[in-house]
């Protein structure tokens, strides 16, 4: 079922323009007619504790039915090979609670904007009872936690969509739940025409906030300063919000992978990672460039970014519509490691060192000392979305991803490894080129996506070392006011 359910899911057409009401159709559509009768139940986010905190929707439930309210489900039932009811069920409007919450979109709302029956969500539980009384199975969108196929004892540890399902299997044992969030997300990786045009919106904000970022910089400023621009620029040019936590990054911070304090006082010898990525419609950025304080690189802050530089466009050259999606991980990697080796922080290329000791030593390429994650990753309704090559390991037109390779000289890296005589005789090695590099943190990424014309990068934000230093050589008179063509471009979609 399965099987069928994916090869369905991937048969949507691709929509010109905006996502509209039937494009999300015609992804339900798919998903049901993979589907063997029964119900398919998708669950949307629920509303936060406290109605002041900010609400963002299930990437999944938002894919099917582009639905933004907290506490919404969707129910198809699909019987004798034909779908027989679609229903949406939705918080009421409650003009009491709508002035904390704003206004809701309500039943008779939801009917007239989607064509399908509108419901209360507090009818949802007896819906669903009703459904599992009369023996009908349920493939199901949402957070079933651990155990899928059988209630947890410890309920305080399942999710509250787990806890759902466990309720109506305590009450009705023979009920089938199959869970069917892979099928959605492996569709989710080929994205629409119209989904790239908000990727692109949403990549297009992020590098004007790269290029303010890099003419404001100076020694001196504190890295949340930095942050409040970006952020503030996203938000000028019609971001909803960062995709993820902004990390700013100077000195020994450019050497963390996910830092996002934003609080140390830049150094004027300072290099400066910064990861940001803009949302914009719900659909993520995530460009991330390195630049140095004091506007020009030093000889061995340049030395580590042409190595991450001439690996990112190795694995750029082995980016191709129908390649091996391994080949630009390999491409990169072989480019690190022997960049790494030229510099004397590893031994060779090919080096390894204990990372695991006693019973049963292990050993590691020295190379991971300083280049820890994964090449790239998909981007769309979240920052790390699914991709087409995660599941088929090819590049496809439809696809959205980034490459971003990196390298992390940590002061004390040497003291990571297991003490053994090995590690011991590979850090009196490596100890003086690490004290010549430590606290230089490079990470270079960039966002691609992929039609039937090819691999095309899209955040050309300055990233080779020459067209950086230009643009942080520029006097900096404060934010550049709001392009309106822009933003106007994107308007109502």
């Amino acid at each position: 079922m399965i099987r069928r359910l994916v090869s369905s899911l991937l048969l949507v057409p691709a929509m010109l323009g905006a996502q509209s009401q039937q494009e999300y159709a015609a992804r339900r559509a798919a998903l049901v007619a993979g589907l063997s009768d029964g119900a398919l139940v998708a669950l949307g986010a629920h509303e936060p504790s406290q109605d002041y905190l900010s609400f963002y929707q299930s990437p999944s439930f938002y894919y099917l039915t582009g639905f933004k309210e907290p506490g919404a489900a969707l129910v198809v039932v699909k019987r004798g090979g034909q779908v027989v009811s679609s229903t949406m069920f939705v918080q009421p409007r409650l003009p009491s609670r709508e002035v904390w919450t704003g206004s809701r979109l309500g039943v008779e709302g939801i009917a007239r904007l989607t064509g399908m029956s509108g419901r209360s969500a507090d009818e949802l539980p007896k819906v669903l009872d009703s459904l599992a009384a009369a023996g009908v199975p349920m493939s199901v969108v949402g957070d079933l936690g651990e155990s899928a196929e059988g209630a947890s004892s410890l309920i305080e540890a399942r999710s509250p969509d787990a806890q759902v399902f466990d309720r109506l299997r305590a009450k009705h044992s023979a009920l089938k739940v199959t869970p069917v969030n892979q099928a959605v997300e492996r569709a989710r990786g080929k994205k629409s025409e119209a989904e790239l045009r908000q990727i692109r919106q949403a990549v297009d904000i992020t590098v004007l906030a790269h290029r303010e970022a890099m003419a404001a910089l100076e020694p001196g400023m504190n890295e949340f300063e930095i942050q409040a621009l970006i952020e503030y620029t996203f938000r000028r040019n019609g971001a909803d919000r960062p995709s993820f936590a902004t990390i700013v990054g100077s000195g020994p911070n450019s050497t963390t992978l996910h830092y996002n304090a934003d609080d140390r006082f830049i150094g004027a010898n300072d290099v400066i990672v910064m990861d940001i990525g803009a949302s914009y419609k719900g659909y993520a950025a995530d460009v991330t460039r390195t630049i140095p304080a004091s506007g020009k690189f030093s000889p061995q802050q340049r030395a580590v970014y042409e190595i991450v530089r001439a690996a990112q466009a190795a694995a750029e050259r082995q980016a191709k519509v129908g390649a091996s999606a391994r080949l630009m991980d390999d491409s990169s990697r072989a480019v690190l490691a022997a960049g790494l080796a030229r510099l004397g922080l590893i031994e060779s290329p090919t080096a390894t060192y204990d990372c695991a000791v006693g019973q049963e030593t292990r050993q590691c390429p020295q190379y991971r000392l300083y280049y820890m994650h994964g090449l790239g990753h998909g981007i769309g309704l979240e920052v790390h979305d699914p991709e087409q090559y995660y599941f088929t390991g090819t590049i496809a037109a439809g696809s959205a991803f980034t490459l971003e390779p990196g390298i992390y000289v940590r002061e004390r890296v040497l003291e990571e490894m297991p003490d053994s005589p090995r590690n011991r005789e590979v850090a009196a090695k490596l100890r003086a080129a690490v004290s010549t590099y430590r606290n230089i943190g490079v990470r270079i990424e960039d966002d691609y996506i992929v039609t039937d014309k090819g691999v095309e990068w899209i955040s050309r934000a300055p990233r080779e070392i020459d067209e950086i230093e230009a643009v942080m050589r520029g006097s900096y008179a404060g934010p550049a006011r709001r392009d309106p063509s822009l933003v106007e471009k994107y308007r109502g979609e």
